[in-house]
């Protein structure tokens, strides 16, 4: 038996969200608040329209779930404007970051190792999480201690060359089936 995960929460949500303006409200009586903020009173939804198209504002559902529900005369579009305004000013201020996958083999030479350093260093000076991953095959599984050995000199190397910034490991050297993998942050 399946079960729907499609409820009534997501409706509740998306009522609260979407605001109905005008002629949409369909509760007979609203509880009507000015562009001033002055408390008008209850009074019947046509006469709050009227109100509003008198003043050239409309008249939009600020709380609906509320009996009666409470309307505001204001400028919907500028107000839907300010709204989307600070939703992009918020989402810009997020700090957005991915974790980025550094591949290593236990044969790995210095130079290799060096290059791996070099990106480690650029991912996380740009605001990334990096994982150091490692695939051990064949004979590699019984020298694990040596595939630790080089997780942690890349651990150290990237520290050096990070010498002013704090580098945290986020999660230690960790052996999932034939992988090792550790995650390093800023």
């Amino acid at each position: 038996m399946r079960r729907s995960f499609r409820g009534g929460k997501q409706q509740i949500q998306t009522a609260i969200k979407e605001l109905k303006i005008n002629e949409r409200i369909l509760a007979p009586e609203v509880m009507v608040i000015d562009e001033n903020g002055q408390n008008i009173g209850v009074i019947s939804k046509f006469e709050a329209v009227e109100i509003a198209k008198s003043k050239d504002l409309d008249l939009v559902e600020v709380s609906p779930l509320v009996d009666p529900p409470i309307c505001k005369i204001m400028n919907y579009g500028s107000y839907k404007y300010q709204k989307e305004k600070q939703e992009r000013k918020h989402k810009a201020k997020q700090k957005v970051s991915e974790l980025k996958t550094i591949k290593v083999s236990s044969r790995i030479s210095n130079h290799d190792l060096d290059l791996r350093v070099d990106q480690s260093v650029k991912f996380l000076t740009d605001g990334n999480k990096v994982r150091i991953e490692l695939q051990l095959k064949g004979r590699e599984h019984q020298h694990v201690d040596l595939a630790k050995e080089i997780i942690n000199k890349i651990i150290t190397r990237v520290k050096e060359k990070l010498a002013g910034k704090e580098m945290k490991v986020e999660q230690d050297i960790k052996k999932l089936g034939s992988k090792l993998s550790a995650i390093i942050t800023l």
